[in-house]
Formats: C-alpha cells, structure tokens, sequence
C-alpha cells in the first residue's frame, strides 16, 4: 500500500503543474473566443471547412460526451457533415491541457505526435464522410437565443477551469491516476515483454479491452505512461491516447442516433484504422520518451523528493478536484421542485457542463420560455415558462440527448 501511495504521489505531482495551466488556457478560450468564431469557419461543404474544424477543435478541452453536443450544434449551425467528422474526431483525441500533462509525463515526442496524429486523423475522416455520406440534410439555420453569463470575464474563466471543466474530467482524471499506480505496483515490469515481438496484437489488445470503456484525453496519459514502463510499446501506447477518449459506447449510440450509420462507421473505422497506422509508424521511426519511471526502478540511491512547486500545485489540484465532486455529488441528491409555471423533465445522456450548455440552449430557442436549468447529474431539466411536452421533446433532441418524461 505505501508503495501504491508513493507512486500515485509521484505521478499527480509530475502532472499537476501542467494541469493546472492546461486547465486555466482551456477557461481562457472557452470564455473569451466566440462560439460564432467556430461555426463560421465550419458551414463551407468544401474541403477547407473540414481543415478548419479539425485545427479548431485540436486545442479545445472537450470529451467525447461533451464534443457531441458541441458538434451537433454545429450542425445546427449548418456546418457540413464533413466538418462535424472531423470536429467530433480530432477534438476529443487531445486538448490544450493534455498535450502539457503529455509533455510532462511523456516527454516531446508524444506530446508533438499526438496532436499531429488527431489533426490529421480529424482532417481525413471528414473528407471520408464528405465523399461517402450524402449531405441532403442539411439542417437549417435556428433563430438561436443568446444568453451572455453573467460575472466579470476573467473570473468565468477561472470558474471554468477550476470548478466546471474538473467537475467533468474529475473523477475520470482520478481513476486514471490509480490506475496507472496500480499498474506500477502490480503488473510486472516485464509483462508487455511477452508480446515484445507482436506490436500488432498489443494494439488490437488496447483496443479491445479500452474502447468500450471511457477514459478522457488527459486521464489516459498516466495508464499510457504506465503500462509503457511496463513494456508496452511506443505504438501501443499511442493507440490508447488516441481511440480510448475518443470513442466509447455511448458516443457511439449517440453519434449513430443524430447523423447515421453510415456517418458512424466511417467515424469509428477512421479512429481505430489512422491510431493503428501511427502505432505502426512510431514503432517504426521511434520516437523520443521521457517516462518518468518509479524511484524504485530508477537511478537508485537519488533523491526522488518533488520540489515545494509541484507540492503546491498538486495541494491546489486535489481541493479543486475534492471541491467540484462533492458539489457534483451534492447535485445530483438536490431536491427540485416545481413551482407555478416550472415543469422538470428527465433527460438522459447529459454527463458534463458542455452537455448543461448544449441542453439549455436548445430549451430556450421555444418560444414562452423564460428560464431553464439542465443538471447533467441528476438527469434533469427544469423548464419555466409555457411550453409543451412536445416542444420539449424536439429541444432534447435537437440537442442529442434522450427525453425521457416528466419527472414525478
């Protein structure tokens, strides 16, 4: 057990310095650049369109869950089934803030490739969907209704990063660091060896046993790491951080459900064909790592004592995380009720704050409401003002999420 702590203390205070700031860059776009900014540059059927979504959605901080919902109103917003692809594709492989906690962990190589790998990825599969998925469709253009949060820009920013976006990745952040300690302690370091002579079957391993699973972008980097100082190759490991955050079964479902199956099967064979093709080619060329490996296995008899910097910043990363998962767990228990004029609906499919943001838009484009309040948590939307279960009904789905009824 001590063993476990120490490893987990080693890896949460390797990474956290570069959270934190991946954290604060994420608030800092999310805030300040225009949603407009995105659809603009995305409603052109052509090639560019399908480039532009993927370099705008490299940098973004988003999941697999709450690209979804991003992605569809884009689609709202009439951008091309080719550039939806390619957002939903390349955004969730990587973001701001896993390519610095890559880079710490990892080293240059990786933090340089996957960014790489998921722009390109991003960039083929829409232009797959644009040449194979007939785009008569075509959604039209909604009289959106745009709510300016309130509160000083900067400190929206700052909520953001430390309160909303850790309230999302948390947990999944946290189970990501145990389980890269727990496979520091108990696989053997020379167990991926076995299979030294077999990166292929690593890879398929990876995805056999991780896709159907979710992992975020950023909590597969300690697993990654791990299981590399366990013998895994370059090209393995790559494989993890490229198709583990961005496919899992309820994307799948989803993505299924609002553009086709054709659309799904060119955007699950894209993921999983184009982390093979990188696997292979980094095992081929290599690629420069940086591991950070346990004290135990690493020059003994050195100092292996973290710096008061990254003690701090892992002291302010655990109240964050502590801070927006007891709220989160606070949530999901609060009683609600329905005043006159107040209906609450229950509402499947909704896991993060983009998720909260795509379900609340979409309620307030019907006409006679006046205020709305989406708990991914809970399941719930509370509607006030008039209007009907129907009207509701079409504002979920248009959403992308799941209406399930007038809660009780």
């Amino acid at each position: 057990m001590v063993v476990f702590f120490e490893s987990f203390l080693m890896i949460i205070n390797q990474m956290s310095p570069y959270l934190l700031l991946g954290f604060l860059i994420a608030g800092v776009l999310h805030v300040f650049v225009p949603k407009r900014f995105y659809a603009r540059y995305l409603s052109r059927d052509n090639k560019l369109s399908v480039v532009y979504a993927a370099l705008l959605g490299v940098p973004l901080p988003l999941c697999s869950c709450g690209v979804i919902p991003t992605a569809i109103g884009l689609r709202n917003e009439r951008a091309s089934k080719g550039a939806v692809a390619s957002f939903l594709i390349a955004t969730p492989q990587t973001g701001i803030d896993s390519i610095l906690a890559t880079y710490s962990l990892m080293g240059l190589g990786f933090a340089v490739v996957r960014p790489v790998a998921a722009l390109v990825t991003g960039v083929c599969g829409g232009l797959l969907v644009n040449r194979l998925v007939p785009d008569t469709d075509k959604a039209t253009t909604c009289a959106t209704t745009t709510v300016t949060p309130a509160g000083n820009r900067l400190w929206r920013a700052l909520r953001y990063a430390y309160f909303e976006m850790i309230q999302d990745i948390g947990l999944r952040l946290t189970v990501g660091l145990v389980i890269a300690a727990i496979i520091n302690v108990a696989v053997p370091d020379d167990f991926f060896l076995n299979f030294a002579n077999q990166p292929l079957l690593q890879m398929v391993a990876v995805l056999l046993i991780a896709v159907p699973m979710y992992i975020c972008s950023t909590g597969s980097i300690p697993v990654a790491a791990a299981l590399m100082l366990k013998g895994l190759s370059p090209g393995a490991a790559l494989v993890m951080l490229m198709a583990v955050p961005a496919v899992n079964m309820a994307s799948i479902l989803v993505v299924r459900k609002s553009l086709g199956t054709r659309f799904t099967l060119i955007y699950l064979l894209t993921i999983v064909g184009f982390s093979i093709l990188f696997g292979l080619i980094i095992n081929a060329i290599g690629i420069d790592t940086n591991i950070l490996a346990p004290a135990s296995t690493c020059c003994p008899g050195v100092s292996h004592s973290p710096g008061i910097f990254s003690i701090v910043c892992s002291s302010f990363l655990v109240i964050f995380i502590l801070n927006a998962l007891i709220m989160k767990l606070f949530s999901k228990f609060k009683h609600e009720t329905a005043a006159a004029g107040t209906t609450v609906y229950r509402v499947d499919g909704m896991h993060c704050n983009h998720c909260k943001a795509a379900m609340e838009d979409s309620a307030l484009k019907i006409k006679g409401i006046t205020a709305v309040e989406a708990n991914p948590t809970a399941g719930t939307l509370t509607v006030t003002g008039a209007a009907t279960e129907a009207d509701i009904r079409k504002a979920v789905e248009r959403a992308g999420f799941k209406y399930i009824g007038i809660k009780e």
